[in-house]
C-alpha cells in the first residue's frame, strides 16, 4: 500500500506552500487530504486504478491530478518545482518543534538558514532572536526543539519497533523450525519503553550458526554488521539495527534477564547477589564456582529470595525492594481490558461509520466502547456541532438495538477552550454517556488552569492525552502534572493513557504518580481507523511501566462498575 507515501507527499506540499506564503485554505486542503489518505483502510493504488479518487473525502480535482501523477510517474512536478525554491534541508528544519514554515521562511530570507547546522549557529550567535516575532521565549523553545530532534532521531518508537520484532520472530520461527525453542525480544522492547535505541532478540538454539545465517538473509536486510555462531547484527531498511543472540537452553533464562536490563536494574540486582554470595552473568547464576540456575529467568529472582519482576518495572525505581518484600503489584494486562473508551468515526475525522467501527471494536472481544468524536472547536478535524452530535447520539441508540452482547456508549472528545470552558454546554453533555476532554490548540494559554477547570465539570470523565506530547515531534504543553493529579484525585476524574504510538500520554512516570494518588487511568487507542485498535497493547505496556493494577484502570471495569464510578452517578 502506498497510502502513507501519498499522505507524506501531500503533507510536504502543504509545508512548502505555507513556506511560500500561499492562501491558508489551499494549505488546509492538502493537510486534510493527507490525514484522510493516511487513515484509509483501502489501498489508494487500487482506488486510483479503479478511477475512484474522487470518492475520497476532501480530494478535489486538483489533488486528484497530483495523486494520479505520483502513482503513474513516481513524482509530482509541482513538488519538484517547489523544492528548487526552498532551503535544501527544509524538511529537517520543519521537523523542529516550534519552528514552523513561516518561521523557517523568515530565517531563510533574513539569515540564510538552510540546514540544521545553520540553525544552531544563529541560535548560538543570537541573530535568530533579532528577527521580527522571535522573542527570547520563542527562540528558547526552538532551541529545545532542536535538542529534542537530535535525541528523537537516534531512537525508534516502540510502536515501530514492536511490529519489526514480531515480523523478525515470525520469519525465524518459520525458517528455522525445530532448530529453535524459545524466542523473545529483550532490551527496551521487552521493557515496553516508549522509544528504543536498537532491537534485541534472543533465540534458544543448539544451531546458532544456522539460525544467524537465516537471520542475516532475511528480506529487508540492507546491511550485515556482523554474523557468527552466537550473534548476528543487521540493519533493516537502511534504518533499524536488529541484534539476534543465539543462546543454549541452560543459559536462556539468564541471558533473557541480562539482556532485558535495564542497566540500573541489573547493577542493583548484582550488588544484592554479591552480598549474598552469588554471582550473576548472562550465562547463569553461580554459588562459588557452581552454576545453580539460568535455564529459566525466574531462577535468578527466586534464588535471590525475591518475586519475579515483570520486565516493564525493571528501571531501578523501587521494584527490587518491593520484590524482596513480596509486595509487587499485580499489573494490569491486555486480557483485563473490557472496553475502548475513545474512538472516532466518520462523524468527525474517523475512517469508518459508527456501525462499521463498532463491529471492529466488538471483534476485539470487548464488552462495550465509547464513540468520542471531536467537538465543533476542532474545525480541522470536522468537529461536530450540537445538531450533528444529536444525530450521532440517535444513530448510536439505534445501533444498540442490534446487540445483546455489546454496548456502544454515546460520547464526545470535547475541546477545553482557552478560557477553561468546554466546547459544549452542560445541557448537551448531560445527554452523553461518556465524556473525554482535551486540549488541541492554543497550547501556550495556561494548560494547567484549563485542565483543572475541565475536571470540575461533573460530566467530564477523562482528560485525554493530558500533556499533548508527540514523542517524535514535540514535548507537549507541559501542564503542572502534580496539580493535575491532585485535582484528578479530588474530583474523581480519570487521566488517559493514550495508546497511539506517538503519544503514549500519560508517560509511565506520570502514571506511577497518578496511581499512587488514587487516580484512575483510562487506557484508550484514540482510534481513527481499525488498524489503530491493536495499539491497546502499547498503552497497557505504558500503564504497566507506571505500576498500574487492574483496579486502577476504568477500562477493566464492567459497564455497571463504570457507571457507578462516574461523577455524574455520585452527584447528590
Amino acid at each position: 500500500m502506498k497510502n502513507q507515501q501519498v499522505a507524506e507527499i501531500l503533507e510536504k506540499m502543504a509545508d512548502l506552500l505555507e513556506f511560500k506564503g500561499e492562501m491558508p485554505f489551499k494549505i488546509a486542503a492538502y493537510r486534510k487530504a493527507s490525514r484522510t489518505i493516511n487513515d484509509l483502510t483501502e489501498d489508494i493504488e487500487k482506488i486510483w486504478q479503479e478511477g475512484r479518487l474522487a470518492e475520497i473525502p476532501g480530494v478535489g480535482k486538483s489533488l486528484q491530478g497530483k495523486i494520479d501523477q505520483f502513482l503513474a510517474e513516481g513524482k509530482i512536478r509541482q513538488l519538484d518545482e517547489l523544492l528548487e525554491q526552498v532551503p535544501r534541508d527544509i524538511f529537517e528544519l520543519l521537523s523542529i518543534q516550534n519552528f514552523g514554515p513561516k518561521s523557517v521562511a523568515l530565517a531563510y530570507k533574513k539569515l540564510g538558514v538552510e540546514t540544521l547546522d545553520d540553525l544552531e549557529k544563529v541560535l548560538d550567535d543570537g541573530s535568530l532572536a533579532t528577527l521580527p516575532g522571535m522573542g527570547a521565549k520563542k527562540v528558547e523553545n526552538i532551541r529545545k526543539g532542536l535538542e529534542l530532534r537530535k535525541t528523537a532521531g537516534s531512537r525508534i518508537s516502540i510502536g515501530i519497533a514492536l511490529p519489526i520484532v514480531e515480523k523478525v520472530i515470525s520469519y525465524i520461527k518459520e525458517k528455522a523450525g525445530s532448530k529453535i525453542g524459545r524466542i523473545s525480544p529483550a532490551g527496551s522492547v521487552r521493557r515496553s519503553r516508549e522509544t528504543v535505541h536498537d532491537i534485541d532478540i534472543l533465540a534458544e538454539t543448539d544451531h546458532g550458526g544456522e539460525v544467524i545465517e537465516i537471520f542475516t538473509h532475511m528480506p529487508r536486510v540492507t546491511q550485515v554488521l556482523g554474523a557468527g555462531d552466537t550473534k548476528g547484527s543487521v540493519v533493516l531498511d537502511d534504518r533499524f539495527q536488529v541484534d539476534l543472540r543465539a543462546v543454549k537452553s541452560e543459559s536462556y533464562g539468564a541471558a533473557q534477564q541480562y539482556f532485558t536490563g535495564s542497566k540500573d536494574h541489573n547493577v542493583h540486582l548484582r550488588e544484592i547477589a554479591k552480598k549474598n554470595g552469588y554471582k550473576i552473568n548472562e550465562y547463569g547464576i553461580y554459588k562459588g564456582e557452581d552454576k545453580i540456575g539460568g535455564e529459566d529467568e525466574k531462577d535468578i529472582y527466586r534464588l535471590l529470595k525475591m518475586s519475579w519482576i515483570p520486565p516493564e518495572l525493571r528501571e531501578n525505581r523501587g521494584e527490587i525492594e518491593a520484590a524482596l518484600e513480596n509486595a509487587l503489584p499485580e499489573l494490569v494486562t491486555v486480557q483485563d481490558i473490557k472496553s475502548d473508551l475513545h474512538i472516532h468515526s466518520t462523524f468527525s475525522d474517523g475512517q469508518l461509520t459508527v456501525e462499521e467501527m463498532a463491529e471492529q471494536v466488538r471483534s476485539m472481544g470487548y464488552s462495550f466502547m465509547a464513540f468520542c468524536d471531536h467537538s465543533k472547536y476542532a474545525v480541522y478535524a470536522n468537529g461536530l456541532d450540537e445538531k450533528r452530535l444529536l444525530q450521532e447520539i440517535l444513530e448510536i441508540r439505534q445501533l444498540n438495538e442490534k446487540y445483546d452482547d455489546f454496548v456502544v456508549l454515546t460520547g464526545s472528545e470535547v475541546d477545553i477552550l482557552p478560557d477553561g470552558s468546554l466546547d459544549f454546554s452542560d445541557e448537551i453533555l448531560a445527554q452523553l454517556d461518556f465524556v473525554v476532554a482535551s486540549i488541541h490548540s492554543a497550547f501556550k494559554t495556561d494548560p494547567t488552569m484549563r485542565t483543572l477547570a475541565a475536571m470540575e465539570n461533573k460530566y467530564v470523565d477523562v482528560i485525554a492525552h493530558p500533556t499533548g506530547r508527540l514523542i517524535s515531534r514535540r514535548e507537549g504543553f507541559s501542564p503542572d502534572m502534580d496539580k493535575v493529579i491532585e485535582k484528578a484525585a479530588q474530583t474523581g476524574t480519570a487521566l488517559e493513557v493514550n495508546s497511539y504510538w506517538d503519544r503514549l500520554d500519560l508517560s509511565d512516570i506520570h502514571v506511577k504518580k497518578a496511581v499512587e494518588h488514587g487516580v484512575k487511568i483510562s487506557i484508550n487507542t484514540d482510534s481513527h481507523n481499525p488498524h489503530h485498535l491493536s495499539m491497546m497493547a502499547l498503552g497497557v505496556g505504558n500503564a504497566r511501566r507506571g505500576w498500574a493494577k487492574k483496579s486502577d484502570v476504568i477500562n477493566a471495569m464492567t459497564l455497571d462498575e463504570l457507571r457507578a464510578w462516574q461523577k455524574r452517578s455520585n452527584e447528590k
